[in-house]
């Protein structure tokens, strides 16, 4: 078995290794330029069309949870990658745990008031205020998939209601469901946290935009987790200046690293991290991998192959 890695920041030899710890029958080489020798799979972070361009491959491997990247490519290059050949994602590997971390800690901060406790300090103020209660903080997750429903399920723990919007209705326990683009405003106008974990398709690039966020509850609150381009970042400023949202927090944005003319680095308002919020974890995503090419060379079925039609 012929394995090509490529990824521009990890540590290759690292990865290497544990991989061929887990499938010690692979041979597993680093992808350079000019090689063309044969591969049955290929895991790849931002790869170079000509790394898969021509090849007859078993499956690709997304180094990540996010396939936007191959799948821009591909639109300019469809030769790169034929539909015959399976491309899979990293569904979880240890972002799950990592999301919900992210995610309770800021919707707690923002429950607890601590950002206007914050603000009190910077002048020099002590002032108790009123809290806020679990029934007038419903959070809405946009974006059902694993780690939306991972997402939802640690923040009902903390009491909070919860609800999704997504392509298909779930059936999640104790969970309110909406479903398609005729239920999106019933979704926002109970609303008042609202998570962005969409995946990034052409349906879904700037879908937060003004019109969307002129739905939710006032003295709302934004947490985007999924990818910069779903946001419209001048209508998420105007947004915080007129009131309607109290506070954003970005870990991704439209251009990374964000340029330092940006006016959000300077909002009082605006929090951000620099697309930290789940990062791939080498020895879950290593054992996925394995576990995944193990199945398919017995010619099963396994999980968290991506539907390029809808582009997750």
């Amino acid at each position: 078995m012929e394995i090509i890695f490529y990824h521009p920041t990890f540590d290759t030899p690292y990865w290497i290794a544990e991989l061929s710890k887990k499938l010690p029958g692979a041979n597993i080489r680093a992808w350079v330029r000019g090689d063309n020798a044969p591969a049955d799979y290929a895991l790849v972070w931002h790869p170079p069309v000509e790394m898969l361009q021509g090849r007859t491959l078993k499956a690709v491997f997304a180094l990540g949870a996010g396939v936007d990247s191959i799948l821009s490519k591909l639109k300019a290059h469809p030769e790169m990658l034929p539909l015959s050949i399976p491309l899979f994602r990293l569904e979880d590997t240890g972002m799950g745990i990592q999301m919900q971390e992210y995610a309770v800690s800021q919707v707690l901060h923002w429950f607890r008031r601590f950002d206007d406790y914050q603000a009190q300090q910077r002048e020099s103020l002590w002032q108790p205020l009123e809290d806020y209660t679990h029934d007038a903080f419903t959070v809405g997750i946009m974006g059902a998939g694993v780690l939306g429903s991972k997402v939802a399920e640690s923040l009902l723990a903390w009491g909070f209601p919860v609800r999704v919007w997504s392509r298909s209705r779930k059936a999640w326990p104790q969970v309110t469901s909406f479903a398609g683009e005729g239920e999106l405003s019933a979704f926002l106008s109970g609303t008042r946290v609202l998570i962005n974990l969409l995946p990034n398709t052409a349906e879904t690039a700037g879908i937060i935009k003004a019109p969307l966020l002129a739905q939710l509850q006032d003295n709302s609150y934004v947490l985007n987790l999924a990818r910069g381009v779903h946001v419209v970042e001048e209508d998420l400023l105007a947004a915080l200046d007129s009131g309607k949202l109290k506070a954003a927090m970005l870990d991704v944005f439209s251009r990374e690293p964000l340029p330092a003319e940006s006016p959000l680095w300077r909002h009082p308002r605006v929090t951000m991290t620099p697309h930290v919020a789940a990062v791939t974890r080498p020895q879950e995503a290593i054992a996925y991998i394995a576990r995944t090419i193990t199945q398919l060379e017995r010619g099963e079925t396994p999980g968290g192959q991506v539907d390029r039609v809808r582009g997750y």
